[in-house]
Parts: structure tokens; C-alpha cells; sequence
């Protein structure tokens, strides 16, 4: 262990300059440097180009996404970026917004009326974390070209000869130093992002070149229905149509005072589904527009009811009631959006809620008293909803959950409970068969380790109704345990247990039930995962002893790792593969997986919520072809074909 440094004074003190704090902590700029972050450096320079079509300067976006997969080339015809050099800066225009934070023309509104990227970080962060940028402006009859390398210019601003319009190239590959070797585009899921685009900005086209096909694959879109043909289309992707059947959609379009665009339908789906942008930006985590048209749904719809006398007896329509199966699109455009955070993911302008719901609201009661076929069959569909649940409700209330008063009420007989009464100090491990379970049991802190064992299958909660999870023993088992009810039912307040870890054995059959567990979870306990209470267990698939010395290794690559560094001379090492938790003693577990001071879990997040349900539906979704697609292409990313399920 290092020693540790007494002194501390101005000379510890480290100033990070330029883009170094980006290089430094990619994560405070793109969310990660997973996938998603990987793909946002794309979005960033792509909100650029739209926003010059927002604001009436553009009218066409082209991605180029190169044969490397990792290369990518976005192309506008806008204005340009501006050239000419700051004397404050003796830089050209070019060149301090693409090496200075927070630098741009977002900031003073007569440039931009509405605009994705409000920062002034997104062109300059994407430069940092690049291992090399090519712009091309396109400005006052000349062609501008500059190149960049982690931030820096690696050339001066040259004009190479005169150019016809005007507009902004800009090519650029993601560092490997951040991002890592193999990370490459999702071609699949840029064709999503622009084509939602192109449904968003009415008359924009979006030409998408994806060069890693052979040939050239070629994709152009251009819709003037605008989120009204979007809505269509989404609706028929979730592939649940619309009551009553074929139901004109209400579609709303503002563009004067707050701008706004609305579609929305209800849909014979059990969930309410919404999609929302701000200014372009998707926004998938919510925000005050989301809860704008929200209340205006609800306020509609009841206004309704009571005008028209429609009030049902014996049942209370709740909001929720209203607002089940449907589908919504919400495009919002405003001044001045304050986002949480640079990747955009929520809305917060306190003031765009009520602008959202006094808009919709009147309109959206107007369509519903001048179509009295299609609301008289929503009414219907919603009181239907209020009498299911009330019936769920009540046939639920045996799974309700533990108190500090009442701890071990309505709990399945097969768990093994904790002592302690406090859900901060509680943990549930649910463990794969009764084998590991008593390993579990006999290993685990009785007074904070709770133990369920799995003892049958467990549902593909993404295949079954509603009324089959509800009738599943094991699901109902997990549900039973935590005690804080599900779907409509739940409630964060009464969970028994502050983590939740799933514990399987570390093969693709422990794999395979983890994944069937983790997507009950996110369909019908999902403030479970957004709140940070689930965890993948991390037991060991292989013990190696090395003379006196005993090493545990989550995998081949590890136990390869650990014979490399660890094995000297002629020693011989005695490895053991486990088949299961069962054929570790409780002392083993204990001390590997089960011990808050040595396990390593991994919490479950969820970072890009449309691409978990993209990904989710097309992996344990009813669709084979959707799955087999998927999987082929990841096929590459598997070491060990064996373990590939398919």
C-alpha cells in the first residue's frame, strides 16, 4: 500500500485547461463512455445541423457512416459556421467553438430562435474525445477546411477554393483511448434517430449512407405528415391498434406563441406510451411537457364524462384510468430549455407544463365532443380499465407487504427472512434452486440477508399477459417478498428490502435466468431499477489455487489473467471450475458473493430508456425475426460460441 501524503497545499492544487476536464471526466459531458456515449457524440453534432433547420436556415441533413463503423460524416446546408477571427481571441470563430467550452451562437436568441444544443459544449466535446475531426465550411463562396486531434487544431483554417451555397461537414472518429477498440455505430439505431427526425422537422430530408453494407445502403426520408404519419407508424410497430379500431388520431400543431405538435391515439395496450421531444431532442426520461400533456389528458377526458353524464357507478376513474393504452407523440420547441444535465434526458422549464396543458387540454376536448364515436369507445376502454383494476387490486392484497410491525405477513413459505426490520439495512438475494439456496441460507448475516430460491421457471414477463405474470408462483413469490406491490399497485414506501440482488450461477443458463428476471423487473417493477435497488450478484466461475494462495475469477479471461501474473517458475496451479452455486461450500459464498466488504455486484441502471425497450422487445419479444437479427449481430462480440443462445 502507498504511503500516504501528510502535506497538502497550493502545489496539490491541479487546473485543468481547455478540454482537458472532458478528456479527463468524459462522463460529466456524454453520460458514459458506454454505448450510449459512444452514439452521443454523434447526436451532439447532429442536433447542430437540425437546429439550423429549425431555425429556417436548412432544409437537408446527410450522415455519412463510414466502411470502418467507427467514422462518421455529417453534412448540412445551413449557413456555416462563421469564420472570421475573433480579435479577443485572435482565433477564427471556427476554431475557439470547436476548443472552448461553453462557445457559441445559442446563447444570444437572435441567432437561434429554438435550438437542441444550448450549451455551447456539444461541438467542443465531441472535437476532445475525438482521435481526429475534419471540418469543411461551406461560407461566402469559399470552402473552409480544418483539421483537429483530442481537441487541438492540427492545421490552420485553409480555404481550398471557391464553393457554390453554403453549409457545415463535419467528419470525426471517437477516441479509442476513451471509448475502447471495439466500439463502432449502431447503423440500425442511427436510422432510427433520423428518421424520428424527419418525422419531427416537416419538409426536412435526411439522407443516411451506411457504407459498412456492401453495396452502399442508401436511406431517405422526407415526411410531411409530420409526428401525425410518426404516430401511425409507432402504433404499428407496438403492433396494438387503436380503439376503436382504425380511430382517426387527435393531431394539434402550433406555431405561434408556445410552438408545439401533438398526435396521440388510445390503443388497445395496457401501458400508456410517450414519446417526447424538446427543440428535436428526444427526451426520454420526461419532463414538465410530459406532465403539461398529462394533466391535459386527464382534464380533457373528465370534462368529458361529466358534460355528457358518462360517470360510471361503483368504480372511481382514476388518472391512470384515463390515460391507459395510450399512445402519444409531444413535440415541444422552446427558448430557452433547461435540460437536466448535457445529454438532455429531462425537461425542467417549470413554465412549459402549464403552456402544454392550456393548449392541448380545450383542443383536445373539442376533438373529443366532435368525434362522440371514437370517445363514447375511449370512455368505455377507460372504465374497463378502472373495473380490471379494482378486480387486480383486490386479488393482490395478499401480496401486500411487511412492516416493522407485521414482518412476516403473507410471506412465501420458501424464504429464508432477515431479523432486521429496517429496508435500508435489508437485503434479498433471489438464488438459483434450493441447492444454492442452502449454501445461501447457511453463508448469508442472518440478521440482513434475506435468501428466496428459485425453484421453478421463471416467465418471460415481455410474452405473457398480464394475468399470466399474475398467476406465475415464482413472480408472485418475488412480488410477495418485497412487499411493495405491482404495476398500478405499487409503492416505493413498503419495500422490504433497500437491495434486491439476483443471484445465479455464472453460466448462460445463470445468464438466461437473470435476463428473464431483469425484464420482470423492468416491465412491472421498474422504479425498482430507476431507483437503484437491483444488483447482479458476481459469484466466481473458477477457483485457482496457486500454491498457498487462492484466487477466485468471474471468467475465463480472468482466471487467464490471474494464471499470468500470479503462476512463477515451475508451480503448478489446481483449478476448479464451478457448475453451480451448489458446489460452492456457504463458507466460499460467502466469502465471494455474499459479504458486503468483498462481493463485487453490479447495480442496474438504466442509461438510454428508448434503447433498453428497443433492445428488451427485440431479444424477448413474441418477434423471432427481430431476435435473431439482433443476435446474428452481436454474434461477433461473443468469445465463446457455446455460450451463444440462440
Amino acid at each position: 500500500m502507498a504511503a500516504r501524503k501528510q502535506s497538502y497545499s497550493g502545489s496539490d492544487i491541479q487546473v485543468l485547461e481547455g478540454l482537458e476536464p472532458v478528456r479527463k471526466r468524459p462522463a460529466m459531458y456524454i453520460g458514459g463512455t458506454d454505448t450510449s456515449g459512444f452514439h452521443h457524440l454523434l447526436w451532439e453534432i447532429l442536433d447542430n445541423s437540425v437546429d439550423e433547420v429549425i431555425n429556417g436556415h436548412a432544409g437537408r441533413v446527410d450522415v455519412v457512416l463510414h466502411k470502418d463503423g467507427k467514422t462518421v460524416t455529417i453534412v448540412d446546408d445551413g449557413r456555416g459556421i462563421p469564420v472570421d477571427v475573433m480579435p479577443k481571441y485572435k482565433k477564427s470563430a471556427l476554431e475557439v467553438i470547436l476548443t472552448t467550452l461553453h462557445a457559441g451562437g445559442k446563447f444570444e436568441q437572435g441567432n437561434y430562435i429554438h435550438s437542441g444544443g444550448l450549451h455551447g459544449v456539444g461541438s467542443s466535446v465531441v472535437n476532445a474525445l475525438a482521435s481526429k475531426l475534419v471540418v469543411e465550411v461551406k461560407r461566402d463562396g469559399k470552402k473552409h477546411v480544418q483539421t483537429y486531434s483530442r481537441g487541438k487544431p492540427t492545421s490552420t483554417l485553409k480555404v481550398e477554393g471557391p464553393a457554390r451555397g453554403s453549409g457545415t461537414s463535419v467528419t470525426f472518429t471517437p477516441d479509442a483511448e476513451i471509448f475502447g477498440e471495439k466500439q463502432k455505430f449502431d447503423a440500425e439505431l442511427v436510422r432510427e434517430r433520423l428518421e424520428a427526425k424527419s418525422y419531427l422537422h416537416k419538409g426536412m430530408t435526411v439522407v443516411f449512407r451506411d457504407q459498412t453494407q456492401s453495396p452502399e445502403a442508401v436511406h431517405s426520408y422526407k415526411h410531411d405528415g409530420g409526428i401525425s404519419e410518426y404516430l401511425t407508424k409507432v402504433v404499428g410497430e407496438r403492433g396494438k391498434p387503436s380503439v376503436p379500431a382504425n380511430a382517426p388520431s387527435f393531431y394539434l400543431q402550433r406555431e405561434t406563441g408556445a410552438r408545439m405538435e401533438v398526435a396521440l391515439v388510445w390503443t388497445e395496450a395496457t401501458d400508456e406510451h410517450l414519446r417526447s421531444y424538446v427543440n428535436g431532442i428526444p427526451t426520454p426520461n420526461g419532463g414538465t411537457h410530459e406532465a403539461g400533456l398529462r394533466s391535459a389528458v386527464v382534464k380533457a377526458v373528465r370534462n368529458y364524462i361529466e358534460t355528457h353524464e358518462l360517470t360510471p357507478k361503483g368504480v372511481t376513474l382514476t388518472a391512470e384510468d384515463i390515460r391507459e393504452g395510450i399512445t402519444a407523440l409531444l413535440s415541444t420547441y422552446v427558448v430557452e430549455p433547461q435540460f437536466q444535465g448535457q445529454t438532455k434526458g429531462r425537461l425542467n422549464n417549470p413554465e412549459v407544463s402549464a403552456q402544454v396543458d392550456g393548449t392541448v387540454r380545450p383542443a383536445l376536448e373539442k376533438w373529443l365532443n366532435d368525434n362522440k364515436s371514437v370517445a363514447e369507445a375511449v370512455v368505455a376502454r377507460i372504465i374497463l380499465a378502472a373495473r380490471a383494476r379494482e378486480a387486480s387490486r383486490a386479488a393482490s392484497q395478499a401480496v401486500s407487504r411487511k412492516t416493522a410491525v407485521s414482518h412476516r405477513l403473507n410471506l412465501p413459505g420458501k424464504l429464508a427472512d432477515c431479523s432486521s426490520t429496517n429496508p435500508a439495512d435489508s437485503e434479498l438475494f433471489i438464488v438459483e434452486g434450493d441447492s444454492a439456496g442452502g449454501s445461501a441460507k447457511q453463508g448469508r448475516d442472518r440478521r440482513t440477508q434475506a435468501i428466496l430460491p428459485l425453484r421453478g421457471k421463471v416467465l418471460n414477463a415481455e410474452q405473457a399477459s398480464s394475468d399470466k405474470v399474475a398467476g406465475n408462483k415464482e413472480l408472485q413469490d418475488i412480488v410477495s417478498a418485497l412487499g411493495c406491490g405491482i404495476g398500478k399497485d405499487f409503492d416505493a414506501t413498503k419495500l422490504r428490502y433497500g437491495k434486491v440482488f439476483l443471484l445465479m450461477d455464472a453460466d448462460s443458463d445463470g445468464n438466461h435466468i437473470a435476463t428473464l428476471l431483469l425484464t420482470f423487473f423492468y416491465r412491472h417493477l421498474r422504479p425498482l431499477i430507476e431507483n437503484g435497488n437491483i444488483f447482479i450478484a458476481q459469484p466466481p466461475l473458477y477457483r485457482v489455487d496457486i500454491g498457498k494462495e487462492t484466487h477466485w475469477a468471474l471468467d475465463e479471461v480472468e482466471r487467464d489473467r490471474i494464471l499470468k501474473e500470479k503462476l512463477k517458475g515451475n508451480a503448478k496451479p489446481n483449478i476448479m471450475r464451478f457448475k453451480g452455486l451448489g458446489e460452492m461450500n456457504p463458507e466460499q459464498l460467502k466469502m465471494t458473493t455474499l459479504d458486503p466488504n468483498q462481493r463485487n455486484a453490479l447495480r442496474v441502471t438504466i442509461d438510454d430508456a428508448l434503447m433498453t425497450d428497443r433492445i428488451i422487445n427485440d431479444l424477448m419479444g413474441r418477434d423471432v425475426s427481430a431476435r435473431f437479427k439482433a443476435i446474428m449481430e452481436r454474434a461477433s462480440e461473443v468469445e465463446d460460441a457455446e455460450e451463444l443462445d440462440v
